[in-house]
């Protein structure tokens, strides 16, 4: 049996003792924080990745959803985990990027978080009650310029939906009433129900369905260039008064930013593995949603960068003050 220095000895301890200490850390399990209500467009996000990410990961994921304050209080708890990839949050720029911008109880800046992956997104479009007399953003602008006011309904005061309907108004010159809801799904109702004339939402679950089945109308997609995906609806932002007007809607896997490389890039890995699942692309693509190719760290850190730079620039111009 061969014999060690003492110096030696200590080396191999050592060693040792950050072996056991990986194995214990793998053997966690990875705590997924969704800053909504179980249900809902980033719940079923993670969902769909759990069993193929944990697998890669050889981690249990456990899902904790944790609504309030706009998706605020689960991105807080998020940031109080420690930073060493056992704990991520499912985010969106709604509670990313527009909560610190609408809230002033929202402490968190959107650079204390970075993407570890991007899984999927989708447009919004702007639907109107099926009887409004306008099927096109001129027929509205025409319908807005004979008088009166349009109602618009929004999931919460300081939403992306807000955001989006402030910047429509500013570009297109609309009048619009805004009309305050605590979620999306009352404010659909209320628009099959023609109790409001407007709103954006999110182009996934059911809503396409709505459209085809004429519940409501689709007066367009917040894109700058129309969707292979649904050609019959004209692109907003290449409308002249709309030029540039984007609202993009995506969720991803996010992490605090001063999360070690190696466990940010194992997640990365994870994520756009579970991605390669056919059934898994096929359970977002049903619901309308465009699924993101593999991303690299640097082009997720670009990507968001420019979303933080965007949805910034955008409250400055319709002058969102906080709440």
């Amino acid at each position: 049996m061969p014999t060690f220095s003492k110096s030696k000895r200590s080396m191999i301890a050592l060693l040792c003792s950050c072996a056991a200490f990986g194995a214990l850390a793998q053997s966690r399990p990875l705590t997924a924080i969704v800053p909504w209500p179980a249900g809902g467009p980033s719940d079923f996000v993670i969902r769909q990745l759990q069993p193929d990410m944990s697998k890669y990961l050889g981690q249990a994921i456990v899902v904790e959803n944790l609504g309030g304050v706009s998706g605020a209080i689960g991105v807080q708890k998020a940031l109080s985990a420690t930073a060493d990839g056992n704990t991520v949050l499912v985010g969106s720029p709604m509670e990313l990027i527009i909560a610190p911008l609408a809230f002033s109880s929202v402490k968190y800046n959107p650079s204390d978080i970075r993407m570890a992956a991007q899984i999927v997104k989708a447009p919004l479009v702007l639907l109107a009650r099926k009887d409004l007399p306008a099927s096109n953003v001129d027929e509205l602008i025409a319908l807005a310029d004979k008088g009166g006011e349009l109602s618009i309904a929004n999931a919460g005061t300081g939403s992306f939906y807000h955001l989006a309907a402030e910047k429509f108004a500013q570009q297109s010159g609309v009048k619009l009433l805004h009309v305050p809801y605590k979620g999306s799904a009352p404010v659909l109702a209320d628009l099959m129900g023609g109790q409001i004339d407007l709103s954006f939402t999110i182009m996934t679950g059911n809503v396409p369905n709505l459209i085809s089945e004429g519940k409501v109308k689709a007066l367009g997609l917040a894109t700058t260039t129309p969707l292979a995906k649904f050609p019959q609806l004209a692109a907003l932002g290449a409308h002249p008064k709309l030029a540039g007007f984007e609202f993009n809607s995506w969720a991803g896997i996010m992490v605090p930013r001063h999360t070690p490389e190696e466990a940010v890039n194992r997640l990365n890995k994870a994520a756009y593995e579970a991605l390669q699942n056919p059934e898994v692309r096929k359970a977002f693509e049903a619901t309308g949603t465009q699924v993101v190719p593999s991303t690299s760290l640097a082009e997720l850190d670009r990507v968001y960068r420019l979303e933080i730079t965007r949805y910034q620039s955008i409250a400055k111009s319709i002058n969102l003050q906080k709440q």
